[in-house]
């Protein structure tokens, strides 16, 4: 069940209309790593997970969390589309408010589509897509992919926060700094803490037995690039972080195997599956030429 307060978590006031960088701000609000894509992320892994408890509860309180950064962001990017002029200036290039606002670098829908609000695109109008939500029921392997996702938003948040000089953009903009911030340690912790429980460890799924898997190259570092500093890694000698196995550094595979055969599809999905002999074609049709003369 969900309930909706109208306030914000923060709230910031632009100083002027800007729907250039309304429209770059929409990155991080309809992006691949933007904050409609954190807030269904954890959604889905708090619905997705089997265990009650402070795993549960934690993604419940941290999505519920980014569904009001998606609110924030929305009412930023309105803001920023208040009284904006539809061409770049009185005097633009070219006289079409349309194509000026392309030249100008905005986002044409949010005037035509949105009526001056934010839309669930990223900054190239691209619309926002459910792919980019990883919801795995692995702990571990979700966790980490959080702490990805909020590193790489702080990074584009970070990135926008110096592509204006607007104080109060700046503001709001320090505000999901400082929760990003939060939100990797936050997940970087549940990591650590699930592992030294033992609720799930590495190598990620582990409950899955090494026995099974060809533990001869579990731990090679296999070297398929002509580079010659990657020996020089922590991964290439040493102890693996799992605590299971030592890393071994080779330069290229370990295994090789021979093609197999080629391969013969079922004749009903019209495949080619083998190349005519030209020579010998060839040198029939000139053979029954010589036999004709």
């Amino acid at each position: 069940m969900f309930f909706h307060k109208q306030e914000l978590q923060y709230d910031a006031t632009p100083e002027s209309p800007d729907a250039v960088y309304a429209r770059k701000l929409q990155e991080v609000l309809g992006g691949q790593y933007g904050e409609i894509t954190v807030a269904m992320q954890y959604s889905f892994q708090a619905w997705n997970i089997h265990i009650p408890g402070k795993y549960k509860d934690l993604l419940y309180g941290i999505a519920a969390e980014e569904f009001g950064h998606v609110e924030m962001l929305a009412k930023m990017i309105a803001q920023l589309l208040e009284k904006t002029p539809l061409g770049i200036t009185e005097d633009a290039v070219q006289s079409d408010p349309t194509i000026a606002a392309i030249v100008g670098g905005t986002d044409v829908q949010h005037a035509i589509v949105s009526g001056a609000g934010a839309r669930p695109v990223d900054s190239n109008g691209n619309p926002w897509s459910g792919a980019y939500v990883t919801a795995s029921g692995n702990l571990l392997a979700d966790f980490t992919s959080n702490a990805n996702a909020e590193m790489q938003g702080r990074l584009q948040v970070s990135r926008l926060y110096h592509m204006t000089d607007d104080p109060g953009v700046r503001d709001l903009l320090s505000f999901l700094i400082a929760r990003d911030t939060m939100h990797q340690n936050q997940w970087l912790a549940a990591i650590e803490e699930l592992k030294e429980e033992g609720t799930e460890m590495l190598p990620v799924p582990s409950n899955f037995p090494q026995s099974k898997e060809h533990t001869d190259v579990s731990y090679q570092y296999q070297n398929f690039s002509d580079g010659e500093d990657a020996g020089q890694g922590r991964w290439a000698a040493g102890a693996a972080p799992d605590g299971n196995g030592t890393f071994s550094y080779h330069d290229g595979p370990t295994t090789s195997a021979p093609m197999p055969a080629p391969t013969h599809p079922d004749s009903r999905l019209f495949g080619t599956t083998e190349m005519p002999n030209i020579v010998e074609k060839a040198a029939g049709t000139v053979q029954d030429k010589l036999k004709k003369e």
